[in-house]
């Protein structure tokens, strides 16, 4: 490793050190720093924890079975949230194909019973995360075209220049998609944050 401390390397620095030397310690590091903002991002897309902790598994597996597929003319975040954001999209498609569903009674095709939706349930959520219940909720009904730029931006606190490569579009289509967002963000929420 180089002379400085690990924990003081950059991110390009650690993710250097790892494809070069295959040096675990760099990994680890890298883990720690994106583990939480990671979750943060892909939860707020996904909206279940479950498929949230998931898919910064597969992140970290991805990132430590295609270390070398990184190169250094991006930026280490730019090139993680970019694998995360893959992955969130392809669970969101994934959870959108199998949300509704029937069970079948003794494999008769005559009778089915629809499973309920049990993700709100008043009764388990607590009043100190009642706000953040109906905020992630609105999240989660603006359009997905959306949701990943307005998550990046006002709860990542990426530049739009960062978004923009994360997502492989312009830097004005993504002030675009941000603003249409917060439209549709602020419709959801408008009964909550009166002025």
């Amino acid at each position: 490793m180089l002379d400085k401390n690990p924990t003081e390397l950059s991110d390009e620095e650690l993710i250097l050190e790892f494809q070069q030397n295959n040096t675990l310690r760099a990994f680890e590091i890298l883990v720690q720093r994106y583990k939480n903002p990671l979750t943060n991002f892909i939860y707020r897309f996904l909206g279940d924890y479950e498929s949230c902790t998931d898919v910064v598994q597969e992140t970290m597996i991805r990132l430590y079975n295609n270390k070398n597929s990184y190169k250094s003319i991006a930026k280490f975040s730019t090139w993680i949230y970019t694998i995360a954001g893959n992955l969130a999209k392809s669970e969101y498609k994934r959870k959108r194909r199998r949300q509704i569903f029937s069970v079948n009674s003794f494999g008769e095709e005559k009778e089915t019973f629809e499973i309920p939706d049990e993700s709100y349930r008043p009764d388990i959520i607590t009043d100190s995360g009642i706000k953040e219940k109906i905020i992630q909720d609105a999240l989660l009904k603006i359009s997905s075209a959306y949701r990943e730029a307005v998550i990046l931006r006002d709860i990542q606190d990426l530049s739009y220049e960062e978004i923009a490569e994360i997502m492989g579009i312009e830097v004005g289509t993504v002030k675009s998609k941000i603003n249409r967002g917060r439209i549709q963000l602020q419709k959801y929420l408008k009964h909550i944050y009166k002025d």
